[in-house]
């Protein structure tokens, strides 16, 4: 058996030798530092969570009808009728969450160990870019189920460009597609969602990728590996191929992965209404609105960064200004950090306890945001003789402008910190 392999790969290499080229390149002669940690696991899980949420969907499409009067009841047929579509359709639900959770760790990654910073600066912008279209893709994945909180979310999201000085009520109708969310929506939202955002995501995926291993990859040290090379091999000394090292790695990090992801699937896939709002299973009514609407927990930051800014001239525009820039902002982050080196062992107690509160900051802004103002009245706040809307409103506001001087103070106090000297060569 291994013989005739061998034979087919050597009549297929003969044919197309690029293949084998790629291969050498980005794998088996690619060389990675050597000090690779756990936050590293999260760059191949991203890519694996890709790979099941398109196989999910594709299978999903096959039996989905993106028609105003007909999508809930294809959801509910998937969920009820088609053989194994209720773990499809469940994989494809909690895989969308996963995607954000292993993404916002892979960024956190990138704040520790300062992966945007010289030469990296395209890779960190590819990788921004991916988490916008994420993001895109996601919103347009949301109003597909057609439910009560996927509807009325949607109306509210799409509204918010209506804001927008001049432009606005025109872009509003073109993202609709109608003048109000209806059968139009649903099918320009189903063609982004399944054709036109993947497409893109594959070739910015593919981009940060090349762009990476153009300039290699960064470590928890900081150290560029490149720098010292064997005389002989002209392999960098710190470094270790990828492959078979870190594929098997990413393997373990993957069966891991999905460990806790079957824990969740077959136990808790709605996890407590933040995955799946019980909204959501209710079709759309557009003459009954609930109670309380938000976007699904991956957006609520931003969500709230929306609501702590005051109207102007009861216009909702500098809310949405300010969660542009809040998404923004992020692009510029490789030249606002002005520190000496790169990873967080070897900075100092500025950027470390800005970090911190940033990340605490963006906690509190993700949780207000799930949540009715009037939730904080249940912690007693009461006695402060203040009402529990306004409390709610202070704290997000604080969290907003906490998140927002993380960024514009970096200049001030990365330059400022007191930094240890980076090693010449990778620690273990």
């Amino acid at each position: 058996m291994a013989s005739r392999l061998m034979a087919l790969w050597d009549w297929f290499d003969s044919r197309m030798p690029s293949v084998a080229e790629e291969w050498r390149k980005h794998a088996a002669e690619y060389y990675a530092p050597k000090n690779f940690n756990f936050w590293y696991y999260f760059g191949s899980l991203a890519i694996f969570v890709l790979v099941i949420q398109i196989v999910t969907g594709i299978f999903l499409t096959m039996h989905y009808k993106p028609d105003a009067g007909l999508a809930f009841g294809s959801v509910e047929y998937i969920m009820r009728d088609v053989w194994g579509g209720w773990i499809i359709r469940y994989i494809h639900s909690t895989g969308a969450s996963a995607f954000f959770i292993v993404v916002y760790l892979h960024m956190f990654r990138g704040l520790l160990y300062g992966s945007y910073k010289r030469p990296r600066e395209l890779v960190w912008i590819f990788g921004v870019l991916i988490y916008l279209t994420l993001m895109g893709e996601a919103f347009f994945g949301y109003l597909l189920p057609w439910g009560q909180m996927s509807y009325w979310g949607a109306q509210v999201i799409v509204n918010l460009f209506g804001t927008i000085p001049f432009i606005g009520p025109d872009l509003a109708l073109w993202i609709r597609g109608d003048y109000v969310v209806g059968d139009a929506t649903l099918n320009r939202f189903f063609a982004l969602h399944v054709i036109a955002f993947p497409l893109v995501l594959l070739g910015l995926v593919a981009a940060h990728i090349l762009a990476l291993h153009d300039v290699g990859s960064n470590n928890p040290d900081g150290v560029e590996i490149k720098k010292h090379k064997d005389p002989k091999t002209g392999h960098p000394l710190d470094g270790i191929p990828f492959h078979p090292y870190y594929t098997v790695k990413d393997i373990v990090g993957a069966i891991v992965f999905l460990a806790i992801f079957c824990s969740i699937l077959f136990f808790t896939p709605e996890m407590g209404g933040y995955f799946l709002e019980y909204n959501n299973f209710i079709p759309a009514d557009p003459l009954k609105t609930p109670p309380h609407i938000a976007p699904v927990w991956y957006f609520t930051p931003y969500y709230t960064i929306l609501r702590a800014v005051p109207p102007l001239f009861n216009s909702q525009f500098p809310g949405v200004l300010a969660m542009g820039v809040a998404t923004m902002i992020l692009f510029f982050l490789p030249w606002l950090d002005r520190s000496p080196v790169k990873s967080i062992r070897y900075r100092g107690t500025l950027y470390k306890s800005a970090l911190g509160v940033f990340v605490v900051a963006f906690l509190i802004l993700g949780y207000l945001g799930t949540e009715p103002t009037t939730v904080w009245g249940q912690f007693g706040f009461d006695a402060f003789f203040l009402d529990t809307k306004e409390i709610a409103t202070w704290v997000g506001r604080l969290g907003t402008v906490i998140y927002f001087l993380f960024f514009f103070l970096m200049p001030w106090y990365t330059v400022r910190d007191k930094c240890q000297t980076e090693p010449d060569r990778v620690t273990m």
